[in-house]
């Protein structure tokens, strides 16, 4: 059976979903305000647990991929619980400091001890310093914290943030990530076959 332009296109968008939905989620997030705009990392692997003390980073930019470094930036972190109320008090208002990472040089970064397991919200705000030329900005950045060893869930009393962290294993994987491989690996034939299905009803019609 020959394949017309139409049905070989829409072949190969099946083939693309399918593709996005059997690999995990374990991207790291942008925000954009303006022409400034900022990648979030979280060492290790972007997945921060309760009670463990985590390198947490901002490749910070201009539009056009220019780096902007802490030294050029009037910046400052906050921590909040998810949701939260506008005018709320951080959590926390983690100590940036200048971080090096990759083609990176410079850029904000601080050591965060999430108090518990659940939501947050990050939010870096920032103004340009004498001679940086960017404009004003806010960024938030969603966060989900994963328990840790002991840690209370995000319904219990906090733990202030100066408890001391606890050591785990580098390469312990995501709780998520088994059973999230897992249905998608059952979920991605099923949903190919019926979007096959409708294409071929409706090249018939």
């Amino acid at each position: 059976m020959q394949l017309n332009s139409s049905k070989i296109t829409s072949l190969g968008w099946v083939l693309f979903l399918c593709a996005s939905i059997s690999l995990p989620v374990n991207a790291h997030e942008t925000e954009r305000t303006g022409n400034v705009g900022a990648t979030l990392h979280i060492e290790p692997d972007d997945s921060p647990r309760a009670g463990e003390t985590a390198l947490t980073w901002f490749a910070l930019t201009q539009r056009g991929g220019k780096i902007i470094p802490l030294e050029q930036c009037n910046c400052q972190l906050a921590l909040y619980p998810k949701p939260h109320q506008e005018g709320t008090a951080p959590l926390q208002q983690p100590q940036l400091k200048a971080v090096s990472v990759s083609r990176y040089e410079n850029i904000p970064g601080a050591d965060i001890t999430f108090p518990a397991a659940g939501a947050y919200e990050l939010e870096l705000t920032g103004a340009p310093k004498a001679g940086a030329n960017f404009p004003a900005f806010k960024l938030e950045f969603d966060v989900n914290v994963a328990p840790g060893a002991a840690a209370p869930s995000a319904s219990a009393a906090p733990v202030p943030a100066a408890t001391t962290p606890v050591a785990e294993s580098s390469d312990r994987q995501p709780t998520w990530l088994t059973p999230a491989i897992a249905i998608a690996v059952i979920l991605t034939p099923a949903i190919a076959w019926l979007v096959w299905r409708n294409l071929n009803a409706n090249q018939k019609n």
